[in-house]
């Protein structure tokens, strides 16, 4: 037809349309011509402009977190195991300086009295003691710029320590059943009635030497971290005060004494049946409540 192009030059042309330029690259090799527009985020000239995920990010701060809290947990242990020891062996050191009155003594000091109402006198006496340190460290925390509560927590549990193993001391005496052996024998099974919370029967050897065995140091650590958590509340201003602490402090004595006078009950021994007593010998330095104040004072 007049006027077409024949289709070899049509071949012909379109492979020249094709070819290599003057600077010997072919055309469909240049790839995607020069712009101004913003590379897309995906493509390979962008890799390293692509930012970093959240989510990446949010991992390693809640990584870091995690971290910081375990490191505050081990560190806080480590404080409070230390503390826990050294309130141990405050209570361990000053056990043996509690000034206990025997049996002789008691029934002078209260004439007329069986043992049951002995007994009662005395526990009337340390719940009023306890209420009074718990009072003081409840009205510490009420004032507008409170002391160290840690010293006063402190203070608080060696201070009802002190005063529960006098009682319990005492009521051994009450009930004919004093501990044989000398001071620290007899020390020893004391600290073990308060940190069990029970009365043990110097009468069965069994018991006795449980008392006396390297677990005590254990249970003793036990029933102080039991009392700090119970007299937490104490320290906290303006939502408790003098007159919750001293009624929790009068709860727990007068709990652990019943529980004391249960078990003593139980081999309780007349005193008509006891054996003449030797008077007991009383501390060389007998411990105050001033002498635990001063201590947590320093």
């Amino acid at each position: 037809m007049t006027g077409s192009t024949p289709p070899w030059k049509r071949r012909f042309r379109d492979q020249g349309a094709a070819g290599p330029s003057s600077d010997g690259v072919r055309d469909d090799e240049r790839g995607h011509p020069a712009s101004l527009e913003p590379v897309d985020a995906t493509g390979a000239s962008g890799a390293l402009e692509v930012p970093v995920p959240e989510a990446s990010v949010a991992k390693r701060r809640v990584a870091a977190v995690g971290h910081g809290v375990r490191e505050g947990v081990r560190k806080g242990g480590s404080r409070a195991r230390a503390a826990l020891a050294y309130l141990t062996d405050r209570i361990i050191e000053n056990a043996p300086r509690i000034p206990v009155r025997d049996l002789e003594a008691l029934r002078r000091q209260f004439p007329g009295l069986g043992p049951e109402q002995l007994a009662d006198k005395l526990v009337a006496g340390a719940c009023n003691a306890t209420s009074t340190v718990g009072a003081g460290v409840g009205a510490a925390a009420m004032l507008p710029v409170p002391p160290a509560m840690p010293t006063e927590l402190a203070a608080e549990i060696t201070g009802v320590a002190a005063i529960e193993m006098k009682l319990i001391a005492e009521l051994y005496e009450v009930y004919g059943l004093r501990p044989p052996g000398n001071l620290k024998q007899r020390t020893t099974t004391y600290l073990s009635s308060w940190s069990e919370e029970r009365g043990i029967d110097v009468t069965k050897p069994s018991t006795l030497n449980a008392a006396l065995g390297g677990q005590m140091k254990r249970e003793l650590r036990q029933q102080i971290m039991k009392r700090m958590v119970r007299n937490l509340p104490n320290l906290m201003p303006f939502m408790v005060g003098a007159a919750v602490g001293a009624l929790m402090n009068r709860r727990d004595t007068r709990k652990l004494a019943e529980r004391i006078r249960r078990d003593l009950r139980k081999a309780q021994v007349p005193w008509d049946a006891l054996p003449a007593q030797p008077r007991l010998e009383r501390p060389e330095h007998p411990l105050t409540m001033d002498d635990i104040n001063r201590e947590f004072d320093r």
